[in-house]
């Protein structure tokens, strides 16, 4: 309690141990190697040491570099690294996630920006490594290796990271954040889900947490595609149909959709009624570019993964080149879900193979609605996402979150947002405002009790700056002045 005093009265705080000392804390089941690190610029693993550091370049202060390999189980190997200011810690943790299939630390560039505002940090290899084989091939013949992925290697660095902390300087962190996006945001949403203890503030951006779904849906669009070569969609029919969406809904012509979900376009006025051309689509095209945009869905009509937003470009579709594997995330149908690198993917059957994969691996995926745990101990759930991401539709975190106030009820405003970005694509960058708070927001929320009522989004290379509003509202011009200028906005209610 004292020591937790300190450190808000003082602003920062300083090691107790010396941190070569860590490597002591040492399990079987845990490695510990802890170095000192002088203040200077990062170097990534692997890289050379530069000769001499340009004046410009960001430097870190100097802290105690963990390098920590977690075993919870005989086939376990998670890679992870803590951080921890020398002297300048801010009595706080922040956890960082992973995209893709993650097989390395990838968070080095969040780290950086954490422990530069005095966290305390880690980030992890989500259980593999390259060596183990790329893409979904490291869960060939390692199940364990699949649960360290889904949910585990996250928890165990969480737990023991605050650990080496309290031992490092002498009080637990006052308060435990996490931000990822993509992959990044499926760990998020899986740590509220299953791990309610573990953070006060989730940050989570651009839901991959239904990775298997997800990949087991691109992987049918491209079978059917290989089955069905008369849908595919040439590259001047895609840019028939995204230039005819742009016509219609962006009315301010800014080049991307500030409310998607305030148009509607009927792909079917685009159908050939005469002779095949490109600027027409052929019945088999139409169902295509529908479900592109609507949502891939089984037999029963019941949704697999969500579609596009409406503004985002519509790409050429293709089936696989002859001898290819199909598209889409195949490992995690043939590797995860059938264990079979020779696995035949002209064999698949969506209706009868999504629901064998869900029962091997469906654990992968962080759906769960009831986040009544998390909620209770005073956690914050803060959601994000580009509306103009290409790589996970943004439709998928708006499901996540519609889905969980239909089951926790309507008014959750006061533990969980959600901010939706215009023009904004996958985690970071495209034309819209793509650089905010979220930090600050996040301590703000938790710390402060102030709730996000909108953050403002800039973008560095056009000048635009615009509020961002918690779904359902929006940001509507107000009819005059420089839309390029945040204040000409305001929000809105659908």
């Amino acid at each position: 309690m004292l020591a937790s005093l300190s450190l808000v009265l003082l602003g920062a705080a300083a090691a107790v141990t010396p941190c070569e000392t860590l490597d002591a804390m040492s399990t079987a089941q845990v490695q510990i190697r802890a170095t000192s690190a002088p203040a200077g610029p990062f170097v990534a693993p692997g890289t050379p040491a530069p000769a001499a550091t340009p004046a410009a370049s960001p430097v870190l202060p100097a802290h105690c570099r963990v390098r920590l390999v977690l075993r919870p189980t005989s086939d376990s190997n998670i890679n992870a690294e803590l951080w921890l200011p020398a002297t300048t810690w801010n009595g706080k943790f922040m956890a960082v996630g992973n995209g893709g299939f993650g097989g390395a630390i990838q968070g080095y560039g969040e780290m950086q920006t954490a422990l530069r505002l005095g966290y305390a940090t880690a980030g992890n290899d989500t259980g593999h490594s390259a060596a183990d084989g790329p893409n979904g091939m490291f869960a060939l013949g390692h199940p364990e290796k699949i649960v360290d992925f889904a949910y585990r290697a996250m928890h165990e660095m969480t737990a023991t990271s605050k650990k080496l902390v309290d031992r490092y300087y002498g009080s637990a962190p006052q308060f435990s954040y996490y931000k990822g996006c993509s992959t990044g945001g499926r760990q998020g949403a899986m740590a509220a889900e299953r791990y309610p203890d573990d953070f006060d503030g989730i940050i989570a951006g651009a839901l991959a947490n239904r990775h298997i779904q997800m990949h087991t849906s691109g992987v049918y669009r491209s079978i059917e595609l290989s089955r069905r070569p008369e849908a595919a969609i040439s590259a001047a029919k895609a840019e028939m149909v995204t230039r005819a969406v742009l016509n219609k809904c962006d009315t301010l012509k800014e080049g991307f959709l500030n409310n998607p979900r305030a148009c509607s376009f009927d792909f079917s006025t685009l159908a050939c009624k005469g002779a095949d051309a490109d600027s027409c689509l052929t019945a088999p095209q139409l169902k295509m570019v529908e479900q592109f945009y609507g949502g891939v869905k089984n037999s029963k009509g019941e949704l697999i993964f969500s579609g596009q937003a409406l503004g985002n470009p519509l790409p050429a579709l293709r089936g696989p080149a002859a001898g290819a594997q199909p598209g889409g995330g195949y490992d995690t149908v043939r590797i995860w879900g059938f264990q079979n690198a020779d696995y035949d993917w002209k064999t698949f059957d969506l209706d009868r193979d999504m629901p064998i994969i869900n029962s091997k691996v469906g654990f992968v995926d962080a759906v769960d609605p009831d986040l009544s745990k998390f909620k209770a101990r005073g956690g914050k759930l803060l959601l994000y996402a580009g509306w103009g991401d290409t790589t996970i539709t943004p439709e998928n975190t708006v499901l996540y979150y519609d889905n969980l106030k239909a089951k926790m009820g309507r008014n959750q405003d006061d533990w969980t947002r959600l901010f939706l970005v215009p023009g904004m694509a996958h985690c970071r960058g495209g034309d819209g405002p793509n650089t905010f708070d979220l930090i600050g927001t996040m301590e703000a929320w938790k710390e402060k009790g102030v709730a996000p009522a909108q953050m403002t989004g800039f973008n560095p290379q056009s000048g635009l700056s615009r509020p961002l509003c918690p779904y359902p509202q929006y940001a509507k011009y107000k009819g005059s002045g420089n839309m390029k200028d945040a204040s000409n906005w305001a929000c809105a209610a659908p």
